[in-house]
């Protein structure tokens, strides 16, 4: 009796690129509510590399770009509002 196993499969680029302007999208969406700081910047590259790679999803990356720069201007617009230089409740 011979055992046979699956190969293993790679991961594709283009799938790669799917995840990374999803992910981009959904951490965009989460920043504009909390830890926009680190979300903001984070949404922001994976959504470029993602447009790069040549995602399928290029709405949804561009969405998350959007929300990415959003996030920023959230943050600058909480920080000149309490005249500080960080984000504070």
């Amino acid at each position: 009796m011979e055992l046979t196993t699956a190969a293993p499969r790679r991961r594709s680029a283009a799938r790669d690129a799917d995840g990374m302007a999803v992910a981009s999208f959904i951490l965009g969406l989460v920043g504009l509510l909390a830890l926009n700081v680190v979300l903001g910047p984070v949404s922001i590259v994976l959504a470029a590399t993602a447009l790069f790679r040549g995602t399928t999803r290029r709405g949804r990356a561009f969405l998350g770009l959007g929300l990415g720069v959003a996030d920023l201007v959230v943050l600058l617009a909480f920080m000149s509002a309490d005249n500080t230089l960080s984000w504070s409740f």
